[in-house]
């Protein structure tokens, strides 16, 4: 069983659930970049929520199916049909040997998600498929994916988990939820007002690495410089020009700039869907509350 890659996007990759627990060698746990699209991807084919699936960023691609499969396409719309037929997201697909499925440009966020019932066969490194495109590990061949490639699917992952989600809205990014960062107390409350009332824009600096914004540049009382320390997923950098940078995926895992914030959790699925030219505002919570989110947005998968 195999899917035959007949034309690629901007950016289409493997991707899993992560690689963690290599932090201290420099390497970040990467994986998919909306969690919360991935896993409901999975789920809704039948497979387990870790097994490996097609990330695609702003363009999708074309991808023939040797063999009959069940499908399904989760995260920001993409058009996406089957023999020019258009599909819905967020049910399962039965595809026909030879059928060819067309992913177009997004008419929303950033990403897309194509699971196949059994996941993505290739080599696991450092216990993961994922792609760390950055470095060039993992996933296949360690690279976006490209015309001419052909990808197994994998015939032993095959289970089937029938709690399929109700909450399927799209993802709303006009509001990313954020707690303090470690160096939260080197900002002004005055900046911190702005920080948390102004409209940021995504800029064209713009990666699974991280994601600078634009349009309110913000500074520390206490210079934009520290002694070098870990980076967490999420982390708000701020670096001396002032604009912002959101840590992500494959983000590095240490620096020296003052983190003013961190996004929460349940809310890294909002940053993965964030693309050029978007507008946002962060609003800040509690530890407590966003514990809460975490939870509630957990619940989803496990009712």
């Amino acid at each position: 069983m195999s899917i035959s890659i007949l034309k690629s996007g901007v950016q289409t990759t493997i991707q899993d659930i992560g690689r963690y627990g290599y932090s201290h060698f420099g390497i970040s746990s990467s994986g998919a970049a909306d969690q919360f699209s991935f896993r409901l991807g999975n789920i809704i084919v039948g497979n387990s929520e870790e097994l490996a699936s097609i990330e695609m960023t702003l363009l999708g691609g074309d991808f023939k199916f040797n063999s009959d499969a069940v499908i399904a396409i989760t995260g920001s719309s993409f058009n996406a049909s089957l023999d020019s037929q258009e599909i819905p997201y967020n049910q399962s697909i039965h595809v026909k040997k030879n059928q060819i499925l067309s992913v177009g440009i997004t008419k929303g966020g950033a990403r897309s998600y194509l699971s196949v019932k059994g996941g993505i066969k290739t080599e696991s490194y450092l216990n993961s498929k994922t792609t760390h495109v950055m470095s060039g590990m993992g996933g296949f061949m360690g690279r976006p994916l490209k015309k001419g490639d052909i990808l197994e699917i994998d015939e032993n992952n095959k289970i089937n988990i029938t709690n399929i989600p109700n909450n399927l809205d799209e993802i709303n990014t006009s509001i990313i939820r954020i707690n303090n960062g470690l160096q939260s107390s080197y900002f002004s409350d005055l900046t911190w007002d702005a920080f948390t009332s102004k409209m940021f824009i995504v800029s064209e600096v713009f990666s699974r690495m991280g994601i600078r914004l634009k349009g309110n540049p913000i500074h520390s009382s206490k210079g934009n410089e520290i002694l070098t320390e870990g980076i967490p997923l999420g982390a708000i950098q701020v670096p001396g020009g002032g604009e912002p940078i959101i840590s992500f995926v494959e983000h590095q895992t240490t620096g020296g700039y003052p983190k003013i914030a961190n996004v929460i959790s349940a809310d890294l699925c909002k940053v993965g869907q964030l693309k050029p030219g978007d507008k946002f505002q962060f609003e800040l919570i509690s530890f407590e509350d966003a514990e809460i989110l975490r939870l509630e947005q957990e619940a989803i998968f496990n009712n």
